[in-house]
């Protein structure tokens, strides 16, 4: 199994201002949760036991956030508030926390190059802070990932989904080699967000990873790309060149990404995870029936 996750979450969010500027865009509700809670107990529920956030300036709400509050409990309990309690269960995850920060934003590369003496020369998840994929598939994504990489435990192994050829110009995009096996696609390269003209593909990342610890010296000897930010999908490039192993498992067609990265999407998330909530999605539904039809 692999027992380690990394979560980047030093990003400044700058497209989501006015929300971003005192709180973390992680932090930001989706439904009834914090984005960054999803991605956690998606992490918990495949196995993973260690967590290494790496967080950024004006942060620190995450830290609290996965920090039991005992006084909250024991005041919760005195009131006897049963369904309150239920909603603090996450704190009670068998999963052990660790936090670093990335003191300037110099790229994905860099922020997975700081979780280094965690990961302790094992393999290990990156699951990006910003980003949750929504998997009622059996298995979700990440358990496919997780059964792909027992089979192939030194290769890159790394969640995809198709995009408009428009957009490729946003993501990591994958060259698959010649064949497809079932659901895996074997990566002859990756190039970090190539032109619409370009691009060799239009099957990008969709923010899981499985990456081998070689990574971490790829890292070292990968320059800087695009803005001055060392870029996670150059190290990845290098390994490939250097004959490690690559592949691609696909969101399933019930599946989903949801990028909070950005306005539109984070409107999107925000509604269909409350339209899917227990107890007051039924409520909203109408809500959004009665008012559409105004």
């Amino acid at each position: 199994m692999v027992n380690k996750a990394v979560i980047p979450a030093a990003g400044l969010g700058t497209r989501m201002l006015p929300l971003t500027k005192s709180q973390p865009k992680e932090m930001l509700p989706i439904g009834s949760k914090p984005c960054i809670q999803y991605i956690v107990e998606e992490l918990a529920a495949c196995g993973v036991e260690e967590i290494l956030i790496i967080t950024g300036q004006k942060k620190r709400a995450i830290e609290d956030h996965f920090d039991k509050d005992n006084e909250l409990n024991r005041m919760l309990h005195r009131s006897e508030q049963p369904d309150l309690l239920q909603a603090l269960a996450y704190e009670d995850m068998n999963v052990q926390f660790f936090f670093t920060r990335q003191s300037s934003p110099t790229g994905l590369g860099d922020a997975v190059r700081l979780a280094k003496s965690f990961v302790n020369n094992e393999p290990f998840i990156v699951a990006l802070g910003d980003s949750i994929v929504f998997s009622p598939s059996e298995p979700p994504l990440l358990a496919r990932m997780i059964n792909l990489h027992q089979d192939n435990p030194t290769a890159i192994i790394i969640g995809t989904r198709e995009v408009p050829r428009e957009d490729v110009s946003k993501y990591g995009i994958i060259k698959p080699a010649e064949h497809i096996t079932g659901n895996t696609i074997e990566i002859a390269d990756v190039v970090e967000k190539p032109s619409p003209q370009t691009a060799p593909s239009t099957i990008a990342f969709a923010a899981r990873y499985i990456l081998p610890p070689e990574i971490f010296s790829a890292l070292e000897r990968t320059s800087p790309g695009r803005g001055g930010e060392v870029q996670l999908t150059d190290a990845i490039r290098l390994l490939l060149r250097e004959g490690v192993n690559g592949y691609g498992v696909p969101l399933a067609d019930s599946e989903k990404r949801y990028d909070i990265g950005n306005m539109n999407s984070y409107f999107q998330a925000f509604v269909d995870f409350a339209l899917r909530d227990e107890k007051y999605g039924y409520m909203l539904k109408q809500y959004i029936i009665r008012t559409l039809n105004l």
